[in-house]
């Protein structure tokens, strides 16, 4: 677990494979859904990368 802000521990979670950067936040939540099982809005961090692995995105 990682510690952000005032507000206690959150869980970071970090896709393994990676995803289609042209892809928006709805992209995005709908990965976590299917890749994760989870749902986008449990208070998680989610973190995604390029196929070429020099970037990332994070969902909060």
């Amino acid at each position: 677990m990682v510690m952000l802000g005032q507000g206690g521990p959150v869980k970071v979670y970090v896709a393994t494979r990676p995803v289609d950067f042209r892809k928006g936040i709805d992209g995005l939540a709908l990965a976590v859904q299917e890749m994760f099982g989870l749902d986008p809005f449990c208070g998680a961090v989610f973190v995604f990368r390029a196929k070429r692995a020099d970037r990332i995105k994070i969902l909060v």
